[in-house]
């Protein structure tokens, strides 16, 4: 199922999430906008497994952030383990009324609240192989090239980072 659909009232939404995941990742989003890391939400890896949260950070680090929206969504949710294989950091992220000391301690934390975001406890890094890192980079990209050409076609205008004709 495609994340984007041009016959939902929102064509960037899937309806997989609840209203309080959602809130969580718009603030780990915002973060991730300030912090100038790119981020798409709802990839899917080879595993099979989808990272809730998968950016790529100016220095071609891969991050992916899982988000809990309950303690109960943490309990029914013991994948996290094979995300390691796909990122060089991983992190957690929630919202307030979560207790912060039900997630790992060898995995990073960002604290949201739908309008922003902290890292709490960074990520320690975990060095993918070079081979891993392209085929991921190269994912990301199509996938993100993709989505952005079918929001368009759903009629979301679309903001420019860049000045035209530049790649930075």
């Amino acid at each position: 199922m495609p994340i984007i659909s041009p016959f939902q009232q929102h064509p960037l939404s899937d309806g997989r999430q609840s209203d309080l995941a959602l809130m969580v990742r718009r603030g780990v989003q915002r973060l991730c906008l300030d912090l100038n890391i790119h981020v798409l939400p709802e990839v899917s890896l080879r595993s099979g497994r989808r990272a809730d949260l998968i950016g790529l950070t100016r220095k071609g680090e891969i991050w992916i952030i899982e988000i809990k929206s309950s303690v109960e969504d943490w309990k029914a949710d013991q994948k996290w383990p094979d995300y390691r294989n796909y990122c060089d950091r991983l992190f957690f992220a929630s919202h307030a009324q979560v207790p912060r000391d039900i997630f790992p301690e060898d995995c990073g934390f960002i604290l949201s609240d739908g309008y922003g975001g902290e890292i709490l406890r960074d990520a320690p890094e975990h060095k993918l192989a070079p081979a891993t890192r392209k085929a991921l980079t190269l994912q990301l990209a199509r996938i993100g090239a993709n989505r952005l050409t079918l929001a368009e076609m759903a009629g979301v205008v679309m903001p420019t980072d860049e000045p035209a004709g530049t790649v930075s």
